[in-house]
């Protein structure tokens, strides 16, 4: 069992998982004719997230012990940091290496992404699965 969450027990075959979901989308954007099917790995983490995120849910509410805004709070508290770190970089880098208009649209695209609305904005541009999106 592990100490750091006492809402699930430690599962290394679920570390194994998320390891081949990333390991295969870093090899599909990095050498995409190597793995053509790569992108599947976001698939089985969406897949990984909601068995886990369901556990949760489902021994709260047997337990009689599951808040809504406890679940989010605990949400917040683990991803916002990194969010942010990814944000920051994404436009200090930017900041150095792109033009005036590619750093404006990156900035609109980080403004959405910390709403986690950036697949909003892609439907609203109509740039899923289409364009440099679909390749």
């Amino acid at each position: 069992m592990s100490t750091q969450n006492p809402h699930l027990a430690y599962r290394c075959d679920i570390d194994g998982l998320r390891a081949v979901a990333v390991l295969s989308v870093v090899i599909f954007h990095a050498f995409p004719s190597a793995l053509p099917g790569g992108f599947i790995g976001v698939d089985i983490f969406f897949v990984i997230s909601g068995y886990l995120i369901s556990g949760i849910i489902i021994r709260g509410l047997e337990n009689e012990s599951f808040s809504l805004r406890e679940f989010y709070a605990r949400r917040i508290k683990r991803i916002f940091p990194t969010l942010i770190l990814v944000l920051l970089a994404c436009m200090l880098i930017g900041w150095f290496v792109l033009q005036a208009s590619e750093y404006k649209a990156l900035a609109r695209q980080t403004v959405w992404g910390a709403g986690f609305a950036g697949n909003l904005l892609m439907i609203r541009r109509d740039e899923i699965f289409t364009g440099a999106a679909a390749r």
